[in-house]
């Protein structure tokens, strides 16, 4: 019994001697609002079927880690000097490097400029931290792999200690004027453990408006003022030549009259009848008045 009782006490002793185990490997999380790649794709993942997932695990070799431990150690804020440039969202490890492939039909949410954007980042065990929430810059091709100066020098917002609520960490984040696709890219440092955590969420912003060529169009008169119609315009009457009337009198110069103007013997004819005529038809009035006068 007494040998019992020491092998007891030498037990706990042991187990006291042994130190305790960290938890920082219990520390995971990734953004499910906005949907990051890793909550997307990963394993547990919930689009894991999506065309560009598929191509994400067939480029890391045929799958891809835990969703949520996206994470490295000891980085203590050398963000850029310990992921490299095209690395950013598997952070450099090697079962994630398919995350950080250029394409643009990864799973993304649709926003807007201006949108105060809700950050859902699901945490497995609460730990103290910041969130450091970069945007792409303006000009950024979705065909080219991420790097830092994509990013800008500045973070978009940087929240330190947010509270845990429904098992997620909750944000929010002002969205700056951005047209097309780009990348929400969150970095989590935890205070309480020596790990910090990345992750890439797609965003689409509305396209840029297109400008329609304008069409030019006839000024229309002011109400004011009264249309101006066309004066008629007289339609021309053919110019007619009137026949003459006809004349009891002979035209002289039509037939006795020479080029030169000359009376000739023709001329002479005519009057000469008809003064022969004028003469009878005188003398033949005289005679009948005559009768008149004895009658």
């Amino acid at each position: 019994m007494f040998l019992v009782r020491r092998l007891a006490v030498a037990g706990l002793v042991a187990a006291a001697a042994v130190p305790a185990v960290p938890t920082a490997a219990l520390a995971h999380g990734a953004p499910v609002t906005p949907i990051s790649r890793s909550a997307a794709c990963g394993g547990n993942g919930s689009k894991t079927g999506a065309v560009a997932c598929v191509a994400a695990r067939k480029a890391t070799g045929g799958r891809l880690g835990a969703y949520d431990n996206v994470r490295l150690a000891g980085v203590n804020g050398a963000d850029r000097e310990r992921v490299p440039d095209g690395e950013l969202c598997s952070a450099g490890i090697a079962l994630y490097r398919g995350l950080d492939l250029p394409r643009d039909d990864f799973p993304a949410t649709g926003v807007r400029p201006g949108q105060r954007l809700a950050v859902s980042y699901r945490g497995t065990i609460p730990h103290r931290g910041s969130f450091r929430i970069y945007l792409t810059k303006t000009g950024y091709d979705a065909s080219e792999k991420l790097t830092w100066d994509d990013l800008g020098a500045e973070p978009l917002a940087e929240i330190t200690d947010p509270p845990l609520t429904g098992g997620a960490y909750r944000m929010r984040v002002t969205l700056p004027q951005r047209t097309g696709r780009h990348l929400l890219y969150v970095v989590w440092e935890t205070s309480s453990t020596p790990d910090t955590y990345y992750s890439c969420s797609d965003l689409v912003f509305p396209a840029p408006a297109v400008k329609k060529a304008a069409v030019k169009k006839t000024a229309k008169p002011s109400p004011s003022v009264t249309p101006q119609e066309p004066e008629p315009v007289a339609e021309e009457t053919p110019e007619t030549t009137e026949a003459p009337e006809p004349s009891d009198t002979p035209t002289l110069a039509a037939i006795g009259a020479s080029d030169d103007g000359t009376i000739t013997l023709g001329h002479w004819l005519i009057v000469g009848a008809l003064t022969t005529a004028a003469l009878v038809t005188a003398g033949a009035g005289v005679t009948r008045m005559r009768r008149l006068k004895k009658g």
